[in-house]
């Protein structure tokens, strides 16, 4: 076993995931990635939160879990059938890990288990820390459930950290990537007035942000992983509109987006935001690599 420890990870193939694992494995983890298809090494273990089966043997002798998993809520419009998935990855994939977490003997430590800030919802200009109570709307429903599922692992006396996690940028794919495109060819814009708060980290500081959740047994329960300084849409626009040496003239109406990717989609993450602060993380000492969005923005693109 790795000197600090055997760390379980789910969604070790997505965006986070792939920037998590080579983390942990430099700062001295051993890592046990979960995988839904047949193991082809030997750190992977089986685990399929459809059927609702997952390989207890093979967690044996972990210290700790970061569950990333659950399907894209930016991938496809936002029909009945997507809301689903988006629900019932999230909402089954945790109680599966949590479940499987309390049944080991010994348990682990620690669960770090992704959210959202969208457990927040659209609150205007209010800054918001991790006491602030639970919005309304599709996304802060599904966090709530989300974070609810955890709670075999937390009954069973293993401190559970439900990281709410913000918009993430990174120097390919997520939601950078899908910007980059229009911005570049002179077509971005506002989006709308532009007064909506954005609530972004990079995806490095998300790495070593998951890593020091881990470590501090003085972090349990919500704990919001942003940067320390929300911009608005306005502001984020005008910034890489900046960096990337192009205009930012051209104003994306409200209704074109709602007509573009259905109105639930467009008004809970697009037209709406939050104003997030890293209250707990900020008072533990987590030291952030990217504080500013334009120093950010440099050195991803």
């Amino acid at each position: 076993m790795a000197e600090r420890g055997k760390v379980a990870v789910t969604g070790a193939s997505g965006l986070v995931g792939r920037e998590l694992v080579p983390t942990l494995r430099r700062q001295g983890f051993e890592v046990l990635r979960l995988v839904r298809q047949a193991p082809s090494a030997d750190d992977e273990v089986r685990w399929d939160p459809d059927a609702g089966t997952i390989d207890s043997e093979g967690l044996q002798g972990i210290t700790a879990a970061i569950h990333l998993a659950g399907d894209n809520v930016a991938s496809g419009r936002w029909t009945d059938a997507k809301k689903a998935r988006i629900r019932d990855s999230r909402v089954r994939g945790t109680a599966l890990i949590a479940g499987a977490l309390a049944e080991l003997s010994p348990k682990p430590r620690v669960l770090v288990s992704a959210s959202a800030v969208g457990y927040y919802g659209a609150c205007g200009e209010e800054t918001l820390d991790e006491s602030a109570a639970q919005g309304s709307g599709f996304l802060a429903s599904v966090c709530g459930e989300w974070e609810a599922a955890a709670t075999a692992a937390r009954d069973a006396g293993i401190r559970v950290v439900h990281a709410r996690i913000g918009v993430v940028l990174a120097p390919s794919g997520g939601a950078l990537a899908k910007m980059k495109l229009p911005f570049l060819l002179g077509l971005g814009g506002r989006i709308g007035d532009g007064s909506q708060y954005m609530s972004w980290i990079t995806l490095e500081d998300l790495g070593s942000a998951l890593v020091f959740a881990l470590e501090r047994d003085e972090l349990e329960g919500p704990v919001n992983f942003v940067s320390p300084t929300a911009v608005t849409n306005a502001d984020f626009t005008a910034t890489l509109g900046r960096v990337l040496k192009r205009p930012t003239v051209l104003p994306v109406p409200k209704f074109a987006l709602r007509l573009g990717v259905g109105a639930d989609m467009a008004d809970e993450m697009l037209i709406g935001g939050s104003r997030v602060t890293p209250a707990l993380l900020q008072a533990h000492g987590f030291r952030w690599e990217h504080t500013t969005l334009e120093p950010a923005l440099r050195a991803l693109l």
